[in-house]
């Protein structure tokens, strides 16, 4: 089918178990450390104004920030949410209530460059917004594909966003018309607004699958057993808000507005009803960039997207095996659980620990990005990995694109690396699609799938 353009706008863990107690003092202890802090997302704004009230947001380093404690004690003041992470420090973008918060608390942070005149790698300059492909350029590709590959590809409108837009999915498959018994593989892509290189590397999956089918052996014969499902844009509303003015508004969460508060928008990846708001790794004030909504699933582009996982249960059994939900930036594979520190917990024994962390070293062996459990990073809670996996069963993994820092363009690295970077995880991509019939297979448990 032919996907509509967009319609016109409505107005307006660690590797000791800890208890939940001991879980509670950790980070009661860290907010008593002078420490420095990592990379926020600006509450609720963007740099020009982000019509929520937001003041004017900058990019900041915050230092002597080390451990996944210490970083979950940071994302608890006001909802920071994090940008990258690095050994001792991570990189957040603030408005200047926030910054004078922490540095009241005692935390390091120093002001990064507003822009860099090129990459870290190289590349002549950071990108503008006409480097990468708007909402309407994404659905007109999808839409040209679409009609080129009739008999590999086809596409649906699987919702709508708050404020209108569709959201599609595009399968891809060698008897696209006809639902077979094969193993379903998921690929979902820029669900934060202002992360259009995951949308990038949507439009790079799908292009590869159709030139390549029936020239590449592998990926033929991974099309001929497996059936794909590509989602490019999770948040559209949040696409356009950050891209369509023609400069960045360093935008991350969707554009539905919360009851009694100026404050616009949700954070998607807290608003997924699985231990939902449980553990310090979402924020319950509308102003934070992390804020997880006024319940599970209450931001429409949620319910889109757990509605389809939903649908795809078939006689029972759910036919996504695996799925890929693909941010930036930092250069990770992160796999579940967000919401505890423990490597195993309710639903996630140690051979399904250990399946995740075979896999995900392989794919990161392969694209060069460091493989770990979600936690590691930080607490995060209401998040889709957790849910596809603690709710659905589903294999389910995040990706952090490039850059590495915020020295190579952050949310916005140049327009020059998007077929370097998209192409880097195509290896990936296929070890997920050959391990999704079976994952235990990789830790030579192959009977587990039977269970």
């Amino acid at each position: 089918m032919r996907i509509p353009l967009p319609p016109p706008l409505r107005p307006a863990r660690g590797r000791r178990p800890r208890t939940a107690a001991l879980l509670t003092l950790v980070v009661a202890l860290a907010l008593t450390l002078t420490l420095g802090a990592q990379a926020t997302a600006a509450p609720g704004g963007s740099r020009p104004g982000a019509g929520s009230g937001a003041e004017d947001t900058r990019t900041y380093e915050v230092r002597g920030v080390s451990s996944a404690a210490q970083r979950s004690a940071l994302a608890l003041q006001g909802g920071v949410a994090i940008d990258a992470v690095h050994d001792h420090s991570v990189t957040i973008t603030a408005d200047r209530a926030t910054v004078r918060r922490l540095e009241r608390l005692g935390y390091l942070l120093e002001e990064l460059p507003a822009g860099n005149p090129a990459a870290a790698d190289g590349a002549a300059a950071l990108s503008t917004p006409s480097a990468y492909h708007s909402y309407s350029q994404t659905m007109a590709a999808v839409n040209s594909l679409v009609s080129r590959y009739p008999d590999l590809m086809s596409s649906r409108v699987i919702g709508t966003s708050y404020e209108g837009r569709s959201i599609v999915a595009v399968k891809i498959s060698d008897n696209v018309r006809t639902d077979e018994n094969e193993p379903e593989i998921l690929f979902t892509h820029n669900m934060h607004a202002r992360e259009h290189l995951t949308t990038e590397m949507a439009l790079y999956l799908l292009n590869e699958f159709a030139t390549q089918y029936g020239r590449d052996a592998r990926l033929t014969q991974l099309l001929n057993t497996r059936e794909v499902w590509v989602i490019p844009s999770v948040n559209p509303d949040g696409k356009v808000y950050d891209q369509d003015s023609g400069v960045f508004r360093n935008w991350r969460k969707n554009r539905q507005p919360n009851s009694g508060s100026r404050y616009i928008g949700t954070d998607i990846n807290r608003n997924f009803a699985y231990h939902w708001g449980c553990c310090g790794g979402s924020s319950g004030s509308t102003s934070s960039a992390t804020y997880r909504g006024s319940g599970p699933e209450s931001a429409p582009e949620t319910r889109v997207v757990t509605n389809f996982v939903r649908g795809r249960v078939v006689g029972g059994r759910q036919q996504i095996r695996a799925h890929i939900d693909f941010h930036s930036y930092s250069e990770l594979i992160l796999w579940p659980y967000g919401y505890t520190y423990n490597d195993t917990a309710p639903g996630l024994d140690a051979d399904a620990r250990n399946a995740y962390a075979t896999v995900g070293r392989q794919m990161a062996a392969s694209n060069g990005y460091r493989p770990q459990q979600s936690s590691d990073l930080y607490v995060t809670d209401g998040s889709i990995n957790d849910w596809m996996w603690g709710s659905q069963g589903i294999w389910s993994y995040t990706f952090e694109m490039y850059p590495r820092s915020s020295s190579g363009g952050g949310f916005y690295p140049p327009g020059s690396v998007i077929d370097r970077e998209t192409a880097r995880n195509r290896e990936a991509v296929l070890i997920l699609m050959d391990h999704a019939d079976c994952m235990y297979d990789a830790i030579g448990k192959p009977a587990l799938c039977a269970s």
